[in-house]
């Protein structure tokens, strides 16, 4: 990202939501980004996300200058480079976990054999082998949000963004989504958190901090708390 202005006009004001924000994240980081409300953090995000566009700026996503995209293409940059994890949990209420995890590869194309095959080895990576079948109201608030992980990994995206993963799930049960979120990092994929909690963001690499629509601090972090995946019960 480079110089990327972002502004809204809200009846006769304008919201200057990023005023020349520059950040570069390398493939395989782990980034927290951080900040209070109204400091640009969910707009940055949105824009790594593909879900907006800049006022202005540029923002180059795997070689590629997405930020003067159509609708259309940004849709298509969304279902092939970026994975979504929401506080919400996005599930759809009446298909199954495996259902859910493969509807990205609907809108990508694949094949239904090539999709089972896919959404069950995702599922099986964060360990719902046996909930595969079971729809979001059968399930906990952990491995539902685990569902979400395994599906924002299904079409091996460049970029996977946790928007408040943890946010909606209690103290331990946010201890097993972190290591699962450390896990996929260990195995090469690129990762940005969206965070408010502190003791969230130190699972983090780095740390970007944002107040008034700038970064008034990137650093690495020297503190980085780790929690292993494989220690938690289902």
């Amino acid at each position: 990202m480079i110089d990327i202005v972002r502004n809204y006009r809200v009846g006769t004001e304008y919201v200057y939501a990023l005023r020349k924000v520059s950040l570069t994240i390398q493939q395989g980081e782990f980034v927290a980004l951080m900040g209070p409300s109204g400091s640009g953090k969910s707009t940055l995000m949105n824009l790594l996300g593909c879900l907006d566009t800049p006022t202005s700026g540029e923002y180059w996503l795997n070689g590629n200058d997405v930020s003067k995209l159509d609708d259309n293409a940004l849709a298509e940059i969304r279902n092939r480079e970026i994975g979504f994890v929401f506080q919400t949990f996005n599930l759809l209420p009446r298909s199954s976990a495996l259902e859910n995890v493969m509807l990205p590869q609907i809108y990508a194309g694949v094949t239904k054999a090539k999709r089972i095959e896919r959404a069950t080895e995702v599922l099986l990576d964060v360990r719902l082998e046996d909930r595969m079948h079971h729809k979001p109201n059968e399930l906990s608030g952990g491995q539902r949000q685990r569902v979400a992980v395994a599906r924002a990994l299904v079409n091996k995206p460049s970029i996977i963004l946790a928007d408040e993963p943890t946010g909606n799930l209690d103290s331990k049960t946010s201890h097993e989504i972190m290591g699962l979120i450390e896990h996929i990092h260990k195995a090469g994929n690129t990762i940005v958190l969206v965070t408010h909690e502190e003791d969230i963001a130190m699972h983090a690499h780095r740390i970007v901090r944002l107040l008034d629509g700038e970064i008034y601090s990137d650093e690495m972090n020297q503190n980085i708390r780790t929690v292993s995946f494989y220690q938690h019960e289902n």
